[in-house]
């Protein structure tokens, strides 16, 4: 959605090692926002997101204005069905659906033949890989690894709005993550005791308040009781600036 930073860039650089042409799409998505989200004040640098481009090696860049991704009398949308209703889709109900819609519009306009996503939006990840799969869409996927500050925050462009203060408490997400992920590495397999220390770890930080915290199956999202496969830790935590979300896939 813009205002790239080393994140996207990351992602470029994969689709430049695996594909002879890279498209990068620029689009603020509108459907994906629900009223009193930041819709309009979300960041949008397309003259330094262009520069990106041609640091890293882009030949195309398709920057849509919103009449001509949704037409006027657009009314057909992507429903992804469960998953959109779970962790973030619950907090904010239709998230995923414009999500969906948007997706398909894109890959549809683009024909590519592989699409590169960030792990750090791991739901969007998992909609995504179903919504290839259910649809018959022919293209390969690529989720790219988080990229993250010395500090472990993940790069963001809503890190962008953090006040100082916020910004040197914003790692607690990457610390809470990181104890549930030792903590299976150890050998702890209940995934409530998991939940229960990213809890704590958040809890440290007064001005940081958890939407939810997660130990789910990496495919369905289903809330885990014990974890004895491939999980997605993911959590969503409330600063008064910006609301962030970050995820650690936990492999067997």
């Amino acid at each position: 959605m813009g205002a790239l930073h080393a994140g996207h860039a990351a992602l470029i650089d994969r689709a430049r090692r695996e594909c002879a042409s890279v498209v990068v799409s620029i689009f603020v998505n509108p459907t994906q926002f629900g009223p009193g989200e930041d819709y309009e004040r979300y960041p949008r640098t397309l003259d330094a997101d262009l520069r990106v481009c041609r640091e890293h090696g882009v030949d195309l860049v398709f920057a849509p204005e919103v009449e001509a991704i949704y037409p006027p009398g657009h009314s057909t949308m992507v429903d992804p069905g469960p998953l959109g209703t779970v962790l973030e889709g619950a907090v904010r109900p239709g998230h995923f659906r414009g999500v969906a819609t948007v997706v398909t519009i894109l890959l549809d306009l683009v024909r590519p033949d592989r699409a590169c996503f960030g792990q750090k939006d791991g739901q969007q990840a998992v909609v995504i890989r179903h919504l290839v799969r259910d649809l018959g869409l022919p293209v390969g996927l690529s989720i790219v690894p988080t990229v993250r500050e010395p500090d472990g925050l993940a790069l963001s462009s809503r890190n962008a709005y953090l006040s100082p203060q916020e910004r040197a408490a914003a790692p607690v997400l990457h610390r809470a993550l990181r104890a549930a992920a030792d903590a299976r590495a150890g050998g702890e397999r209940d995934a409530e005791r998991l939940r229960a220390r990213m809890r704590d770890v958040l809890a440290e930080v007064p001005m940081a308040s958890p939407d939810y915290v997660s130990v789910a199956d990496a495919d369905t999202l289903r809330e885990l009781d014990t974890v004895d496969g491939p999980a997605l830790l993911s959590l969503a935590v409330r600063f008064p600036s910006a609301r962030l979300i970050d995820c650690w896939p936990l492999d067997p």
